[in-house]
C-alpha cells in the first residue's frame, strides 16, 4: 500500500528496523490486527477510485499522505518516542519519504484514472518480485539463489499475462496507466533495498520509522501545494469518507498494526498479508464498482504470487535422504 500503502512493502519496512521492546498485545487481538490490516489495504484502491471521482490524482496522494503523517504524529506524541537526531539518518529518511511515498502514490493515483481498482490490487503484489530484483542485482544486500531468480522471471511472466500482449498492444492509456503501476512498484522495491543497505541499523522504533517516512513525504507535498493541490475539487460524503479512510487508516493507523502484527509472528508470517490485499481489492471492485474481471487477471495474479513465492525462497524441494 502500502501501499498504494502496499502490503508486503509495509511489512519489509517493518522487517528493515529494529523494534523496540513494547509491550506485545494478545494472539487473539494479533489476529483481528493482521486480518483488518489485509482488508484495510486492500481497500485502498476502492478509496483512491472513489476519491478520484472528486479530486486530482495529485490531490490524492497529497491527502493520503497528510492525514496519515497526521495520525502517525498524534502516536508518536502519545507514546513520546524520541525522534533521531542524526543529519544523515535524516538525509536517508528523506529520499524514502520521495522513493517509497511522494513518487509511488503518485503513479498510483495517476493509473487508477484509467485501470480498474481490482487491477490496480493486482499489480500492488508485484512489490515483492521488484524488492527481490533492486536487493539483488541493484544494490546487491542479497545475493539471489537460482530459485529467486527462476522466482522473479515466473514474476515477469505472471505480469505479462495481467497485460495480455495477444490482445494487441497500441499503447493506449490503459497500457501505460498499468506500467505505471509497474512503475510505482519498482520505487517500493528500490525503497525496500534502500532500507536494507543504509538504514536497517537506525536503531528507532517502527513506530517512529513510519512517521518519519509518512510524515517527511507529507511535508514535501505541503511545499508542492501550490503546484500540484490547488486544483478545482468536487466533494460529497463518499469522496470525503474515502479521503478520511485512505489516509487516517490506510496510511496511518494499518502500519501500527503491521508492526504489532511483525513483532508477535515474524517478517515471514506477517508478510502473508500480501495475499490478502489483492482478493480484498477485486472483490470490492467487483461489488462495488461494478468492476468486470477478465479471466487473464487472476491467472497472471496466482503465476505471479508462485513466483513471489519463489523469489521469497519459501518453496523448498526436500530431497528423501537414502536410508544407510
Amino acid at each position: 500500500m502500502p501501499i498504494e500503502s502496499p502490503a508486503t512493502a509495509d511489512t519489509a519496512l517493518a522487517a528493515a528496523t529494529p523494534l523496540a521492546k513494547d509491550r506485545i498485545p494478545s494472539s487473539g487481538s494479533i489476529v483481528v490486527q493482521f486480518i483488518l490490516t489485509g482488508i484495510i489495504w486492500g481497500s485502498s484502491f476502492l478509496f483512491m477510485k472513489v476519491a478520484l471521482e472528486g479530486i486530482s490524482p495529485a490531490q490524492v496522494a497529497w491527502s493520503r499522505l497528510v492525514l496519515g503523517g497526521l495520525t502517525l504524529g498524534l502516536f508518536v506524541a502519545l507514546r513520546r518516542d524520541p525522534l533521531p537526531r542524526r543529519v544523515k539518518l535524516w538525509a536517508h529518511m528523506t529520499v524514502l519519504a520521495i522513493s517509497f511515498c511522494v513518487v509511488p502514490f503518485l503513479l498510483f493515483s495517476w493509473a487508477q484514472q484509467h485501470v480498474t481498482s481490482g487491477l490496480a490490487s493486482i499489480y500492488n503484489a508485484t512489490t515483492p518480485i521488484m524488492t527481490a530484483v533492486m536487493a539483488g542485482l541493484l544494490f546487491r544486500v542479497e545475493r539471489l539463489k537460482l530459485v529467486q531468480i527462476a522466482g522473479i522471471l515466473v514474476g515477469i511472466l505472471g505480469v505479462m499475462v495481467i497485460i495480455a500482449p495477444w490482445q494487441g498492444l497500441d499503447l493506449n492509456q490503459s497500457l501505460v496507466a498499468q506500467f505505471a503501476i509497474l512503475g510505482a512498484t519498482a520505487c517500493y522495491g528500490f525503497s525496500l533495498a534502500y532500507m536494507r543497505k543504509f538504514v536497517s541499523n537506525s536503531g528507532m522504533s517502527a513506530l517512529v520509522f513510519s512517521f518519519l517516512n509518512i510524515g517527511i513525504a507529507a511535508a514535501i507535498m505541503l511545499v508542492l501545494t501550490p503546484f500540484i493541490a490547488l486544483t478545482p475539487v468536487a466533494l460529497d460524503p463518499w469522496i470525503i469518507g474515502s479521503v478520511v479512510l485512505l489516509g487516517c487508516l490506510g496510511t496511518g493507523v494499518a502500519y501500527i498494526w503491521n508492526q504489532n502484527t511483525l513483532r508477535a509472528w515474524g517478517p515471514t508470517r506477517a508478510s502473508t498479508v500480501t495475499y490478502i490485499t489483492p482478493v480484498v481489492g477485486v472483490g470490492l471492485g467487483i461489488l462495488v464498482l461494478g468492476e468486470e474481471l477478465s479471466w487473464n487477471e487472476p491467472v497472471g495474479a496466482i503465476v505471479v504470487f508462485l513466483g513471489i513465492l519463489l523469489a521469497q525462497d519459501r518453496i523448498h524441494l526436500r530431497r528423501r535422504s537414502a536410508a544407510a
